[in-house]
């Protein structure tokens, strides 16, 4: 009996400078440093872009980018290499501390408490950080606004939209989904939106790390950055966080992920609890 053939043909050919030319451009506009490791990934995201746009072949598709002659096409391509890994309550132990935090906010200054995720992907971080609030002061009308960013102009949209299929809540507490969801029927069955409550106590803007000038206003009470600085070099990573401080307020708190740490990049730091840092007024670095 013949043995059958296992390789399959690329629809595109893929060549190994293609794939450096898609790190250069990633890099060069998003920050993102790809591995070796992620040409199949690559090669699978950017193909549907060659399809979408009816170009047959990558060389093609990354000239006419660098030429200008897409310029439409940047939003989409960088959109098709961004990874949007995320999930409510994700590295939970960060709440109780946001929790507390934002009481102790409150009982020394009156204005608004004011929170930036800059990586807000679908929106289940900035929302989890919306419940936070709001069982922290037993409202659905906390003291608190929340700014949402991410690259990804595809996954603010259905962050803003608040919709998420029932099986992404599954980890929640019943109580949590009765208070801050509400079940589709009919034909939205096996859905949920986010209340209005909530949806109003956050702002989903563009933000690109590596830009120029950020649309922020004013300093912060806390700043999520999570799980997005792995995919920056070190050089990269120092120049953001850098520019994180002066938006933090002088009790302001950074969140970080589970596998990032920022006491070696940044001088200005010091770690407060788990993968949560807070300014280091003597303005030395600190090892925990």
């Amino acid at each position: 009996m013949p043995q059958q053939k296992t390789d399959t043909v690329k629809e595109f050919d893929f060549t190994k400078n293609d794939f450096e030319r898609v790190r250069a451009l990633i890099y060069e506009r998003a920050g993102i440093s790809l591995a070796d490791s992620k040409q199949e990934m690559v090669y699978s995201r950017l193909a549907r872009r060659l399809r979408a746009t009816g170009i047959q072949s990558f060389v093609r598709y990354l000239d006419d980018l660098e030429a200008g002659r897409m310029a439409a096409e940047w939003e989409a391509f960088t959109n098709a290499l961004t990874t949007n890994l995320t999930s409510f309550f994700r590295e939970s132990h960060h709440f109780p501390l946001l929790a507390e935090h934002l009481a102790a906010v409150k009982r020394r200054d009156n204005g608004p408490i004011k929170i930036w995720c800059s990586a807000a992907s679908t929106g289940e971080e900035p929302y989890t950080i919306a419940m936070t609030a709001c069982e922290a002061f037993n409202t659905l009308t906390p003291p608190v606004q929340i700014v949402a960013t991410d690259i990804d102009t595809n996954v603010l949209a259905t962050g803003a939209a608040g919709v998420y299929p029932m099986e992404r809540m599954e980890k929640l507490a019943p109580e949590r989904l009765k208070r801050f969801f509400m079940r589709g029927k009919g034909a939205n069955e096996g859905m949920a939106r986010i209340r209005p409550e909530l949806r109003q106590l956050v702002t989903f803007r563009q933000l690109n790390l590596l830009a120029d000038g950020w649309p922020l206003e004013g300093q912060f009470d806390a700043i999520f950055c999570r799980n997005v600085m792995i995919y920056f070099d070190k050089d990269t990573q120092r120049k953001i966080l850098a520019r994180f401080v002066p938006l933090m307020k002088p009790h302001a708190l950074l969140f970080a992920g589970h596998s990032e740490n920022f006491l070696y990049v940044s001088d200005s730091l010091r770690l407060r609890g788990k993968t949560v840092y807070e300014l280091d007024g003597a303005g030395r670095a600190i090892r925990a």
